[in-house]
C-alpha cells in the first residue's frame, strides 16, 4: 500500500501562515513517504534581485520540483542531496532565460526534507529550518544549520557570504549548495514522530521557553494549524522591541507519524 515501507507508515499533517506581510513565503508538500517544508528568504530592502518571479514563486517551484522527483520510486535509491541538487538546477533551467541567475540577492529558501525509504527515515536539511527527531522512549534530537545564524552583520556581510566556502548556504542558485547540506538516516524502528519546521514556529523554543518536546508533543496532540495559532498569541503578547525581526514571522510546521499498524495519508491542518 501506499506509503507503507518496511512494515511502518508514514502519516503526515501540517499546517502554513502567513506573517506580517501577508505573502507567504513559506512553502510545503508532502506525499505518502515524503515531507518537505521551505522557507524563502525575505529579499533585501531595495535591492535589485535580478529575478521577475520574487521568493514566493521561487519556494513554490523548488517545492513542486522537489515533490515531483520524491513521489519517484527510483528516487529511493538516490540521496536527498542529489534530489535537491537536481531540483535546484530545473528551477533555475526555467526561469534562466528572464532573470540574472548570477545576481547575489537572487531568490533562496532553506530546506528541510524528510523521506521514507525501506526501513530508514533519510533527512536533509539546509538552513535555518530544522528537523526534530522523537524515538519511541521519548528521546529527541534536533538536525539544525546554524551557520546562518554566526552572522548577524549588515544585508551586504550576509550577501556575500551566501553560498561561498566558509559562509552559510541556502538553497538558491547555485545546485551545488546541495551538496552542504545536514545530511543522515536513521532506523524507523524506533522512531515515533519528527517535525520538520520553519523559524516562525521554533521561536516557541528560541523566544518562549519551550522545549523541543513540547513543541513535538503540542503538534501531535493538538494539531499543526493549533501550535501556529500559539505562536501568534506568545508574539501579541511580547512588547515591540523585545525581539530583533519580525513581529509575525510565516510560520509552517509538518509533523509525519510512524506507526506499524496506522493507516498511511496527508492532511492538511
Amino acid at each position: 500500500m501506499a506509503g507503507l515501507r518496511g512494515g511502518l507508515t508514514m502519516e503526515t499533517i501540517f499546517a502554513t501562515d502567513a506573517g506580517d506581510s501577508g505573502v507567504n513565503e513559506d512553502s510545503v508538500v508532502a506525499g505518502a513517504d515524503f515531507a518537505v517544508v521551505l522557507d524563502g528568504a525575505t529579499a533585501e530592502p531595495d535591492t535589485d534581485t535580478g529575478c521577475v518571479h520574487g521568493v514566493r514563486w521561487f519556494a513554490r517551484q523548488l517545492t513542486g520540483a522537489l515533490a515531483r522527483r520524491l513521489a519517484l520510486d527510483a528516487s529511493a535509491a538516490r540521496p536527498l542531496a542529489d534530489v535537491l541538487h537536481d531540483a535546484l538546477d530545473a528551477v533555475g533551467r526555467s526561469h534562466a532565460d528572464t532573470c540574472d541567475l548570477t545576481n547575489l540577492c537572487s531568490p533562496s529558501a532553506t530546506a528541510a526534507i524528510l523521506r521514507h525509504r525501506d526501513r530508514h527515515a533519510d533527512y536533509l536539511v539546509l538552513g535555518d529550518s530544522p528537523i526534530v527527531l522523537e524515538a519511541d522512549d521519548g528521546t529527541v534530537s534536533t538536525v539544525a544549520d546554524d551557520r546562518l545564524a554566526r552572522y548577524t552583520g549588515t544585508w551586504a556581510d550576509m550577501r556575500h557570504s551566501r553560498n561561498v566556502p566558509g559562509g552559510f548556504w541556502v538553497a538558491g542558485n547555485n545546485p551545488a549548495a546541495a551538496g552542504h547540506a545536514l545530511v543522515g538516516t536513521v532506523p524507523v524502528a524506533g522512531l515515533r514522530r519528527a517535525a520538520l519546521l520553519t523559524d516562525g514556529v521554533t521561536r516557541l523554543v528560541e523566544r518562549y521557553d519551550w522545549s523541543w518536546r513540547d513543541l513535538v508533543s503540542a503538534l501531535d496532540e493538538t494539531g499543526p494549524a493549533e501550535v501556529i495559532s500559539l505562536t501568534r498569541q506568545a508574539e501579541r503578547r511580547t512588547p515591540h522591541g523585545r525581539f530583533v525581526g519580525k513581529r509575525h514571522d510565516d510560520a509552517t510546521a509538518a509533523l509525519c507519524r510512524f506507526a506499524g499498524d496506522r493507516g498511511s495519508g496527508v492532511h492538511r491542518d
